[in-house]
């Protein structure tokens, strides 16, 4: 067929990048070679919009083993001869066509991209996003993206223990699924992404190709419309089992010494995995793609090249030895097969039944190296103008406080979401200490070494709306805050940043101010970025989701015995806050639910008295001065105070600052803030600890009643019923799509 620029443009090309692949060929591409540049400079792959301003961020430093985008997922150093892989990416697009199987695959992946560089997982987290819950089609999303998390993750025997989830009008139509996986590997036991060495043989191992997935890069790349049903096939078909299968012989074979280098064939597929192997190592591969393993008959060049089948890995390996390799995955009952070999002129050249279908540079295709690199324009969005205007002292403070946390309490976005995470198996495989002692991050053994990793996923998006710079900021400060006050050590981030369409400079300008925030808080933090992912387009025809640059980060405990916990101990311990409490009601849930203000400033944060902050808990943990520490996030102090009640049903006795209006001090989300509680024995020693640092003492722990300034607010056990049931009363006459789990 004839190759023109409308070709191009129906495979989401532009014709200035069409001229720009004829000049790289030194002639017009045939349609397999389109559809290959139509696969690698997807903005899901190339990150052609984004990539200008990601290398801004901090990519070396602290324990970092390999720089930022040098694997797969970021490696960091564990001590004692281990390190810790982890990333976390985006599988929006796919979960808002068919949420069960976008999401299961967006599992699937993440886990493959830990065990390609030799790593175990240990762990998955998920952060989502819908819309308003009592709405239909939320129902059908949310039900379908939670079942895909659980069957996944639980038949493939990787607990998942953490997230977060939001629910939020502009995310109705293009829901976020962020998944997120850590692992842990032996020192000298990863493997890189990278082909080399002239005649090795290139292998395909796991599951048949088959033509799910074709073209889920560039599907990926582009906004949610009432036609994207449509584009059903783009939507990938996951099995765990074969995933385990793949994982187990994958490490098996790793053993052996055969491996040369390893990859996922994820997005874009074998063109992906073989291009970024081969420019990665200087080299080209000839493929013989008649060899590749397929379900389907009579498959075409153009599908095998773009098929996103699931749990397929490319793998190099020395030569004289695949016969060991074979045998491994013959053992586990997943195919194996030779399709090509290592060259050495940096082409990749695909042959079907000896005939060859395409011939394109290695380099061209792939990220840093002949894929453009775009420096969109810019602008401050309009709706910042009614941010600025916001005037908290126009906002009447309620005169029946415990009416609007009854209120709050409910709200979906602070609400119990057991109903949620009882369908992940949190034990599976390897021992979650977070289960039964509920801490701010996920704490996981961290086997065979003696130490634990605290983990975590953040993001509060309606701060990084009202100030992208400043939100951005945030996420990476509540992370690790979460990871401080749970014992551990921030060691680095992965990303997982989602906008609008860049081409929109409104929308841009989130983005560009969302990752100068979040550079300098991941500087301030010393916790450099290993890696993530760039999911742009996520936008439906009312308009762009709230900027949400979600932040996976990582923690290191020396010891399991470090853990801190966040809720109370015992009946009389007293009740302290840890740094500077303020007069803001500042985009908070009070402020946004309940008295209905869309457009306000950020709320009060300032990284220094963060970091001071951050060093101060993580002293007293290690003093062991404190029994519970539990940040102030969403819903503020009194949900906080709430959440360390529950656990043991005690309540507690506090007094409000009278310098601070009263929404403030209970519901304002102000940052820098940790609710602890100490033994009377040891409170002169806390107190001793913090002198001339930020704290307030504001009660006691009870043996379960509730006082706020005298007032009897009930007992702590009705509070957590309304808590633990708010989101089936609220579903109850919607007719809800989906079965509540038993709470």
């Amino acid at each position: 067929m004839e190759v023109t620029v409308k070709t191009a443009q129906q495979l989401r090309l532009t014709a200035e990048e069409f001229e720009l692949i004829k000049e790289k060929l030194g002639r017009t591409p045939n349609f397999n070679e389109l559809c290959a540049f139509s696969g690698m400079w997807s903005e899901h792959c190339s990150y052609k919009n984004s990539i200008k301003w990601l290398k801004t961020l901090p990519r070396e430093g602290g324990k970092m083993l390999v720089a930022a985008g040098e694997e797969n997922a970021g490696l960091m150093d564990m001590g004692d001869g281990y390190g810790v892989v982890f990333k976390i990416e985006s599988h929006n697009h796919p979960s808002a066509i068919e949420p069960f199987q976008g999401a299961a695959t967006g599992v699937g992946g993440i886990h493959r991209d830990i065990f390609t560089m030799g790593a175990r997982p240990i762990a998955a987290l998920n952060s989502l996003r819908f819309g308003k819950l009592t709405e239909g089609k939320t129902q059908h999303l949310l039900g379908g993206v939670v079942h895909g998390i659980g069957h996944y993750g639980n038949c493939f025997g990787v607990p998942t223990v953490g997230g977060e989830i939001y629910f939020e009008q502009c995310y109705h139509t293009n829901p976020l699924v962020n998944a997120m996986s850590v692992g842990i590997v032996k020192a000298g036991g990863t493997v890189s992404a990278t082909a080399e060495g002239l005649g090795n043989p290139v292998m395909f191992v796991g599951s048949a190709t088959g033509k799910d997935g074709i073209g889920g890069a560039s599907f990926a790349s582009a906004d949610i419309t009432a036609e994207s049903t449509e584009e059903l096939p783009a939507v990938q078909v996951g099995d765990p089992f074969q995933e385990k299968k793949l994982l187990e012989a994958c490490l098996e074979v790793i053993t052996t010494g055969a491996v040369v280098g390893m990859q996922d064939m994820g997005a874009a597929g074998i063109i992906c995995s073989t291009a970024e192997m081969s420019a990665k190592g200087g080299v080209g591969m000839r493929i013989d793609l008649d060899k590749v393993p397929t379900r389907q008959q009579n498959m075409k060049t153009w599908e095998l090249l773009l098929s996103e089948s699931q749990e397929r890995m490319l793998m190099v390996v020395e030569k004289g030895k695949e016969a060991l390799v074979e045998k491994i995955f013959e053992k586990w009952d997943l195919p194996c097969s030779v399709i090509g070999e290592v060259t050495d002129n940096g082409l990749l050249d695909f042959y079907m039944h000896g005939e060859l279908e395409a011939s394109i540079p290695a380099y061209e295709l792939v990220l840093g190296g002949g894929a453009p690199v775009y420096d969109r324009a810019y602008e401050a969005p309009a709706y910042l103008e009614k941010i600025a205007s916001f005037d908290a002292a126009k906002v009447p403070v309620p005169a029946d406080l415990k009416a609007v946390a009854s209120q709050l309490v409910e709200i979906p976005n602070i609400a119990s979401k057991r109903w949620i995470y009882v369908q992940y198996d949190s034990m599976v495989g390897t021992g979650n200490t977070s289960t039964n002692a509920p801490s701010d991050a996920a704490v996981v053994l961290a086997k065979p070494s003696n130490k634990a990793l605290a983990v975590t996923t953040d993001c509060n998006s309606r701060y990084v709306y009202a100030d992208p710079y400043k939100g951005a900021m945030i996420a990476v400060a509540e992370a690790a805050r979460n990871i401080v006050c749970s014992g551990g050590e921030p060691l680095g981030v992965t990303n997982c940043l989602n906008f609008g369409n860049p081409y929109d400079p409104q929308v841009y300008y989130q983005f560009v101010q969302a990752i100068k925030g979040m550079g300098d808080a991941c500087r301030r933090f010393n916790t450099p970025v290993t890696g993530g992912n760039v999911s742009f387009y996520n936008q439906n025809p009312d308009g762009p989701v709230y900027p949400t640059p979600t932040i996976g980060m990582v923690g290191l405990l020396d010891s399991v015995d470090n853990k801190m916990t966040l809720d109370f101990k015992q009946e009389g311990d007293a009740i302290y806050i840890i740094g500077n409490s303020s007069d803001c009601i500042n985009s908070s849930e009070y402020l946004n639910k309940i008295v209905g203000v869309e457009h306000s400033p950020v709320p009060h944060f300032d990284i220094e008295e963060e970091f001071a902050l951050q060093q101060t808990i993580s002293e007293l943990i290690k003093d062991k001065l404190i029994d519970s520490a539990h940040d102030i996030s969403e819903g503020g102090l009194f949900i906080t105070l709430a959440e360390s009640g529950f656990n043991r049903d005690l309540g507690f006795s506090i007094d409000t600052d009278p310098a601070i209006r009263k929404d403030a001090f209970l519901f304002g989300e102000g940052q820098s803030r940790v609710i602890v509680s100490v033994n009377p024995e040891r409170q002169s020693k806390l107190e001793a600890a913090i002198a001339g640092k930020a704290f307030r003492k504001i009660g006691t722990v009870s043996s379960g009643n509730i006082t706020i300034d005298g007032e009897d607010w009930g007992d702590i056990n009705s509070w957590k019923k309304k808590y633990d049931t708010a989101i089936e009363r609220l579903l109850a006459g919607h007719d809800a799509e989906f079965a509540m789990s038993p709470i």
